[in-house]
């Protein structure tokens, strides 16, 4: 006769796991409003001299546990990947969710902004237009506070956004493109609010100042394949006709090769567009963090 008894030596308590490297705090700013959750991964070893590199990024949230494990799987050989070490901020929420959506559409919004109903029955309308408000915590409150607890390379900041976040990422771009050395704009919701984005584009461009520091500033544009087209698995389906027809409402593919397209020409800022095959609006997101840590960490970085 055998009993199933577990081996002594067996653990009996399950931990949530941990993001190595990686704490988080709560911060609020000074200007009031509910805090926001900063997740920091900090790299093993000595910084270089002139400190780490930063990669920013939004929805944070959403994002870190990927970033930081593909840059762990990577920066130790960086004779194979071209990816060194550096910093990550992400800048979140307080919750368990991947995504605050409430709080996000008012942070992520460029002005003016506009009122919509609630998400849910019952409850509170959601604003959009925090945008300037948002990107003022960033400079003013999160770099001063990360460069406080790591020593940080002030010349090489990146900053990275997927679809709301790819538009604020345009936003500030705009309205101050010496805060970062790269821009990491991914399915950017140009089309929202009337696609107001391009009027501020075609302003930037006639400004033609996209910086001069080392070499200038980096903007990479992403977008996938199916987000202008129904992937395999979306043909047939119950929402198929919906899905589509809000497709070529928003024209994602287009409007990102455009804004490429139109920004090229700015000098000091080195303009890319990558087109990503078999990559829908959400599956472009795992998908572009990989190429925003070789526009931040990269060997062959410029800015």
């Amino acid at each position: 006769m055998t009993t199933d008894t577990a081996p002594e030596t067996a653990i009996e308590t399950a931990i949530f796991a941990r993001i190595p490297g990686t704490v988080q705090f709560d911060l609020a700013s000074r200007e009031g409003g509910a805090p926001h959750r900063i997740f920091l991964y900090t790299p093993p070893g000595a910084p270089p001299a002139e400190g780490w590199p930063v990669l920013y990024l939004l929805d944070g949230n959403a994002v870190i546990a990927t970033a930081v494990e593909a840059l762990r799987a990577q920066a130790p050989y960086t004779l194979g990947t071209g990816i060194t070490f550096g910093v990550i901020v992400a800048i979140g929420y307080p919750t368990e969710e991947a995504y605050d959506s409430l709080r996000r559409s008012w942070d992520l919004g460029p002005p003016p902004g506009q009122t919509y109903p609630p998400f849910v029955e019952g409850g509170p309308p959601v604003r959009t237009g925090g945008a300037d408000a948002f990107f003022a915590f960033i400079e003013n409150e999160v770099k001063p506070e990360i460069a406080r607890r790591v020593p940080v390379d002030a010349r090489r900041q990146s900053i990275f956004g997927h679809s709301f976040g790819g538009l604020f990422v345009l936003h500030a771009l705009f309205q101050q493109p010496a805060a970062f050395a790269g821009w990491i704009s991914a399915s950017p919701a140009i089309w929202w609010e009337g696609a107001g984005i391009v009027d501020r584009a075609q302003a930037f461009v006639a400004a033609g100042q996209g910086g001069t520091a080392r070499g200038g500033r980096r903007l990479l544009l992403l977008v996938g394949e199916y987000e202008q087209q129904l992937a395999p698995f979306q043909i047939g389906a119950e929402d198929a006709e919906k899905r589509l027809a809000s497709f070529l409402e928003s024209r994602i593919v287009d409007h990102t090769r455009e804004m490429a397209e139109r920004l090229a020409p700015v000098p000091g800022l080195a303009t890319a567009y990558q087109f990503l095959p078999g990559e829908t609006h959400m599956s472009v997101l795992p998908a572009s963090i990989n190429h925003a840590l070789r526009v931040a960490f990269g060997v062959n970085h410029a800015g």
